[in-house]
């Protein structure tokens, strides 16, 4: 197959078209355009649960990874298993080159505390583009309202940090909106969410939010850090190359 050429313009037709209508819309066009080389990385915060049901409901060929990082909580791994017995599909696990305990042999013990940012990376960052190597879009569940920075996510976009088009589904969804669905569609959801986690990453940086806090303060809580590097804004270009196979 040859590589495959994506004018600016076509992402931003795609964006205005599929702007204001359901996220099953936009999930749909995104199989339909990029299978089978699209995949949904999912973190399995109620976000995350929400796209697996409509991929799942309407049977759209997306594959569904997440990043698992080996600081995940007991509770996120139990749902993990839960969303796929409930809808029976498998959701592959995407690994760090690193286990915990080479991680700490390499670079210290307990890097997720000194260096947050470089642990992200480790854990995160480079497992994603091993990933997204290949692909030609993934789907993610991120939200405008959620952190200043993703205040000008598009429903498509072009992303020029990884090099594919970037489908948001959920991008104007509200977090009201995103729990009317998951309580009408009655989709599991992970369990700390009711003892005040309302944003859940990876253990050691992840706590419950206060009364009156934002919705992630719990992440990386008494740091300036709000992002993992996986939502970073790219360049926008004038034609984007979609990889045919080849490594990021």
């Amino acid at each position: 197959m040859a590589t495959e050429t994506l004018q600016a313009d076509d992402i931003a037709s795609a964006a205005r078209r599929l702007r204001d209508r359901p996220p099953w819309e936009s999930l749909a066009w995104a199989a339909e355009r990029f299978a089978p080389r699209v995949a949904f990385a999912t973190g399995f915060g109620a976000e995350g649960c929400l796209v697996i049901d409509i991929i799942a409901r309407h049977r759209l060929r997306i594959e569904v990874f997440t990043l698992d990082t080996g600081l995940l909580f007991p509770e996120t791994v139990g749902l993990w298993r839960r969303l796929e017995d409930r809808y029976g599909l498998e959701i592959r696990a995407v690994r760090p080159a690193l286990t915990v305990a080479e991680q700490a042999r390499d670079h210290g013990e307990e890097l997720f505390y000194r260096d947050p940012d470089r642990c992200c990376s480790l854990r995160k960052t480079e497992p994603l583009w091993h990933a997204l190597s290949g692909l030609a879009a993934w789907v993610t569940a991120i939200r405008r309202q959620q952190t200043p920075e993703r205040k000008g996510t598009e429903v498509v976009e072009w992303d020029g940090t990884f090099g594919l088009v970037k489908v948001n589904p959920l991008a104007a969804w509200t977090h009201e909106e995103v729990w009317e669905y998951l309580r009408a569609h009655r989709v599991p959801v992970n369990p700390l969410h009711a003892l005040g986690y309302p944003s859940i990453g990876c253990a050691p940086c992840t706590s419950p939010v206060r009364p009156g806090e934002d919705l992630r303060a719990g992440r990386w809580r008494g740091r300036v850090k709000t992002e993992c590097g996986l939502h970073a804004r790219g360049q926008a270009a004038s034609t984007c190359h979609v990889r045919d196979g080849a490594e990021a």
